[in-house]
């Protein structure tokens, strides 16, 4: 069972391999001998009584001429549109056809006629191709049904005893078998003699394999763990993990030796062939166990496994999984001989019944282990560091757990009442699943630390690259997994073999060729789009007299340009007509015009800003109550940096609709104005006189205009006065305002200029009322002190 598994997958990597690189056959398939073939097979199909093994074989041969036929679809395709670009120039045909002239109804005929000629190959292949398809389809039926009978349908009870004498003294005959066939080998004066010639070869291919199966997978495992703890950095991981593949490797080639040492002796008998056809791919099973096991739940607790257990339960899982390929292998030999000696049934389901049951007691031990894995480890309080990554992993992990408990718990149960098949159908598929999952997270983690150790970063494992090279790991394990489970390589091919024919859209057929053919003119689209806008930021435009502003439209309308034709002409290249697509982008415009008209309002308003610029990074504006510099405008909003150095953000359609006061549009010569208040009965002459030698001493005022001093009017309070001056660069206003009220304060102080406050009068309605209140509860009475009055007279001193 496993060996037939390990060949399918690896069929399946060969085809996923060469599908892709397949080229066209270029002769017309021979359509006589297709019409024998063809009825044959469906003569086969009517009568479902070959075997599992003959149907694939009419399978493959039909598969092959459905290849041919396929690749007739594009014959002439390039002649037909040119024939169909000719016919469109003609012009179309009138309503009354005696109207045209004779020699365009005669050129449209000759040109139809050649359109019938060169598509009659399409036609006749496309027929071709249908009825092979429905060939395929009903043999893969037919197997399928086979399949799924052999699964439901129930056969001998193992725990009935009548049927465990017959399958001990199967099991017996079996094994006399093989001591017979070694007696008998040896009783053959010329094996005997050919063996005792390859003596020499026998011993010392025994002494390399005993030394490398025994040894090596330790030296091996040494050597990893001594770099892996030297070193933290994702450098010694990936040695460490290249390092560790000797397990595999050294170990595999030991057991190869022993098997050729064996089989040099020829001491051995037919059954003695099959055991060691099968030792190759035992130890293969065994040797690879124990290294995924030793990195997955690693000895050290230095070491940084898939997994985060604790010691004891590591080692529990190390066993566990050794165990389970034991049984897998055992499984595996059993089924040979089976084959080989022919078992029956009965015996079949006796000698696999203990075999599931310690296999799924292990299985249920082994996932309440991966249930575990859910936390960082058994003495964990918290998980509080663990990312949200790690968090989904350990989810994942933990539910994969409950299932293998659920198979542990189910398959016993099926071949106890004779369902068998099934029984090992979810159980050693099981056992290749955890072996295959634990495998691609090994993989993933390899990915990462091959990245990191690349860009010696050790932070970029968790970038965008390393994360899609994981995912591509995982994509690939999917494509193993139904393998595991039972489907057949000719599975995999019919879903290949549907998607490199392409996925229909209307009449638009896209093909993985169409789509990488898309995925390239875009990319090289994108990438001249992105080359083009840095050279002009960079090397033409800062040479230009154009502002900065103007430099920022130009690229960003560049970009904008450049990455629709890149789009168009991607599509065109990849031969996608877009008029079939017309109806639906028609209708789905109406709902998305709805739903995002906001977007397509804030994105216009952007395009309108770039071309128009009304304003400009750099420029102090002011807009909806948010005053600040323009820091970047892009086609959806602007941002705007305050005073507070707070970043807000301006949808571009308030930018075009309301009202923006721009402060340095064009230059930054501005106007500012500082209030001044001043008290009744100050000689206002003065005070302009002051105010303006002030003004006028500034070094930002600008004298022409000069500045202007402005009587106001009488306040409340105050007479008032306001300074209004034009300033070289209104940037600096608060600071001009804040230099000259502190010049203003101290030349008032010095002219004796009062800057009054606020001043009010208090008048009582009913004064008479506070002389008939009644006199209040005499307060108790309080310590002599002082006769100090705290209130300051006018002229500042106490009393």
């Amino acid at each position: 069972m496993g060996c037939s598994v390990a060949r399918q997958c690896l069929a399946g990597l060969v085809f996923l391999f060469w599908a892709t690189l397949g080229a066209a056959q270029s002769t017309a398939p021979d359509y006589e001998q297709w019409q024998s073939v063809a009825e044959r097979a469906e003569r086969a199909v009517e009568a479902a009584a070959a075997s599992d093994a003959a149907f694939n074989v009419v399978r493959s041969e039909i598969a092959d001429w459905r290849e041919q036929f396929q690749a007739q679809f594009s014959v002439n395709d390039s002649r037909i549109l040119t024939l169909r670009e000719q016919i469109a120039a003609l012009g179309p045909v009138p309503e009354d056809p005696a109207t045209e002239a004779e020699e365009i109804v005669a050129r449209r005929a000759e040109l139809n006629t050649q359109i019938q000629r060169l598509t009659t190959p399409q036609r006749t292949a496309e027929e071709a191709f249908s009825r092979a398809n429905g060939i395929i389809a009903e043999i893969d039926r037919i197997i399928r049904d086979r399949q799924a009978d052999e699964l439901l349908n129930a056969g001998p009870w193992p725990v009935n005893p009548t049927f465990w004498p017959g399958a001990l003294r199967n099991l017996g005959d079996t094994i006399t078998a093989f001591g017979a066939g070694a007696r008998q080998a040896w009783g053959n004066p010329t094996r005997r003699s050919e063996a005792q010639s390859n003596l020499p070869v026998t011993i010392l291919l025994l002494v390399i394999g005993l030394l490398l199966v025994t040894r090596a997978r330790s030296w091996s495992e040494w050597l990893a763990l001594r770099i892996q703890l030297r070193n933290s950095r994702a450098t010694a991981d990936v040695a460490a993990f290249i390092v560790s593949l000797g397990q595999i490797v050294a170990p595999m080639i030991g057991v190869v030796a022993l098997v050729r040492a064996i089989t040099v002796t020829d001491m051995f008998g037919a059954r003695g062939r099959v055991l060691l056809e099968s030792l190759e791919t035992v130890g293969l099973l065994l040797f690879f166990t124990l290294w995924l096991a030793s990195r997955t739940f690693p000895s050290d607790d230095a070491v940084r496994g898939a997994t985060r257990l604790s010691s004891e339960r590591r080692t529990e899982a190390r066993v566990y999984m050794f165990l389970l390929a034991l049984v897998y292998a055992a499984s595996f030999v059993l089924s040979q001989f089976s084959t080989f000696d022919r078992y029956s049934p009965a015996t079949d389901a006796v000698l696999n019944y203990p075999l599931v049951i310690v296999a799924s007691l292990m299985l249920i031990r082994m996932g309440w282990i991966l249930r575990r894995v859910k936390s960082k480890s058994d003495d964990s309080k918290s998980d509080d560091d663990a990312g949200p990554e790690q968090d989904i992993t350990r989810r994942v992990i933990a539910l994969f757990g409950r299932g293998v408990i659920i198979v542990g718990i189910v398959a016993p149960l099926l071949a106890t009442f004779g369902y068998g098949t099934a029984a090992k159908f979810l159980v050693f598929p099981t056992i290749l699943t955890l072996g295959l999952f634990g495998t691609v997270r090994l993989l993933q983690s390899f990915v990462r630390d091959v990245y990191a150790a690349f860009t010696q970063d050790e932070a970029a494992k968790d970038t965008l690259f390393p994360t899609l090279a994981s995912f591509a790991v995982v994509v690939l394990a999917m494509g193993v997994l139904p393998l595991i489970w039972g489907a057949r390589v000719t599975d995999m091919t019919e879903i290949f073999s549907q998607i490199r024919s392409g996925v229909k859209i209307g009449d638009v057929t896209i093909t993985p060729g169409s789509f990488f053919t898309l995925f390239i003119v875009f990319g090289l689209g994108y990438g001249i789009t992105r080359a083009v806008q840095n050279a002009l930021k960079v090397s033409v435009l800062p040479k230009t007299k154009i502002e900065p502003g103007g430099q920022v439209a130009i690229v960003s309308g560049l970009g904008y340009v450049g990455i629709f034709l890149a789009g168009l002409i991607a599509i065109t290249s990849a031969g996608i007509d877009m008029s079939s697509f017309a109806i639906v982008a028609g209708a789905l415009s109406v709902g998305i015009g709805f739903g995002l008209q906001t977007i397509v309002s804030n994105f216009v308003s952007g395009i309108i800003l770039l071309i128009e610029r009304p304003i400009a990074e750099g420029d102090w504006i002011e807009v909806g109550g948010q005053m600040g510099y323009v820091r970047s405008i892009s086609v959806r909003s602007t941002r705007i940096e305050t005073f507070d150095r707070t970043d807000v953000i301006v949808p571009n359609a308030d930018l075009i609709s309301g009202t923006v006061t721009n402060y340095t549009r064009g230059n930054t010569v501005g106007r500012v104005i500082i209030p001044v208040g001043v008290a009744y009965g100050t000689d206002t002459r003065r005070v302009d006189r002051i105010l303006r030698e002030l003004a006028e001493a500034h070094p930002m005022a600008l004298m022409n205009p000069p500045p202007m001093i402005l009587f106001a009017g009488f306040g409340a309070d105050s007479l008032d006065f306001e300074i209004r001056m034009i300033l070289r660069d209104v940037n600096w206003m608060m600071v001009v305002k804040n230099e000259l009220n502190h010049q203003i304060a101290a030349r008032f102080a010095e002219e004796g200029i009062e800057i009054p406050f606020a001043q009010r009068d208090i008048w009582l309605r009913n004064p008479e009322t506070l002389q008939t209140r009644a006199p209040a509860r005499p307060a108790p009475a309080a310590p002599e002190t002082p006769n100090v009055d705290t209130d300051p007279d006018t002229d500042g001193t106490t009393r």
